[in-house]
Order: structure tokens, then C-alpha cells, then sequence
């Protein structure tokens, strides 16, 4: 790996699309689950289950 890969060598990238979507989704959620789908060791699909609970 060459300096101009290396993120810790410099200014890092911003996250990828991908990684802004499951970023976005934790910032959100209060109670649940999110799951990832990855192919090839590729993330291809984030799936949010958000959780409400009502008292009683």
C-alpha cells in the first residue's frame, strides 16, 4: 500500500456511500437491530428494524 492509500498517511476519504448509510441509520435509531448483506466482501445491503415500545 502505497502513502497516497493510506488514510492514516494524510486527510482521510469521506466514508462511502454505503458506510454513510449505516452511519446514518445508528445515529437514528434508539431500539432496534441493523443487519448487513455482504457479497464478495461487498456491502450491498443495510435493513434497519427499529423497535417501539408503548407503555402500558
Amino acid at each position: 500500500m502505497t502513502s497516497s492509500q493510506d488514510p492514516s498517511a494524510g486527510e482521510r476519504e469521506p466514508p462511502s456511500r454505503a458506510v454513510q448509510t449505516v452511519l446514518d441509520a445508528l445515529e437514528k435509531l434508539r431500539f432496534g437491530a441493523i443487519q448487513l448483506t455482504v457479497h464478495e466482501g461487498r456491502l450491498v445491503q443495510v435493513d434497519v428494524t427499529e423497535r417501539h415500545r408503548y407503555p402500558n
